[in-house]
């Protein structure tokens, strides 16, 4: 596993380095920093060099990531999203898309998967939508630049899994980043949420007891 995870940093940051002049390049670079071939680690988006210019963030882009991880951090709990009705949670176990399309169950869903330490899988999908909805290239840009250092990178503790495959789709997609960088990635999570920790969180105790409790409360009044 250490050494497929070597191979996979030099195959990243032999990428990074041919794109790095002209790709990614953050909005608010620190003083006059040169240009030459040196320096090139200063417009690596991955985080996968230990410069010193990655220890160092403008104000701006600090604030402005922040905002980003607050809006991307999403629901975190049943708690905090929107109250289920009985029918709604019931649809749940009809499909993971019925899940995924409701407010409410990503939510619930969310949250189960924190209880199993998977739910960057969540927060990475749900950036991803967000990606898809933004026209601004200039913001897609910083975006795609953020969702590769929080869920790509092999040195970001959210990582999600991804096979090699789609690891070099993203790395080529990364040249010319879209909305849609992330698509196949995206994808492969989906799937992934699907077929391992939906069917747990259905026969789940949260689950269960969420219906229950939805059971109980009072009929509506018309």
């Amino acid at each position: 596993m250490g050494s497929e995870r070597l191979e996979m940093r030099k195959r990243q940051m032999q990428v990074h380095q041919e794109a790095a002049a002209s790709v990614l390049q953050p909005p608010h670079r620190m003083g006059n920093t040169p240009t030459n071939a040196s320096n090139a680690c200063c417009f690596c988006w991955c985080c996968c060099c230990s410069c010193s210019c990655l220890t160092v963030r403008s104000e701006d882009e600090t604030v402005q990531r922040g905002n980003f991880e607050r809006r991307t951090d999403g629901t975190s709990n049943c708690e905090e999203s929107p109250k289920p009705t009985l029918e709604d949670a019931r649809s749940w176990t009809v499909s993971f898309e019925k899940l995924m399309k409701s407010a409410a169950g990503r939510g619930c869903f969310r949250q189960f998967l924190r209880t199993e330490f998977s739910e960057e899988n969540m927060m990475f999908w749900l950036a991803c939508e967000e990606l898809k909805k933004e026209t601004n290239k200039t913001v897609v840009e910083e975006k795609v630049r953020q969702i590769y250092e929080d869920f790509i990178s092999i040195l970001s503790p959210k990582e999600v899994s991804l096979d090699s495959r789609v690891r070099d789709v993203i790395n080529r997609n990364m040249l010319e980043p879209t909305s849609h960088t992330f698509d196949d990635a995206q994808q492969q999570i989906y799937t992934l949420m699907q077929r391992d920790s939906y069917p747990r969180f259905i026969n789940s105790s949260a689950y269960t007891d969420l219906v229950k409790s939805l059971e109980e409360l009072p009929p509506t009044k018309p």
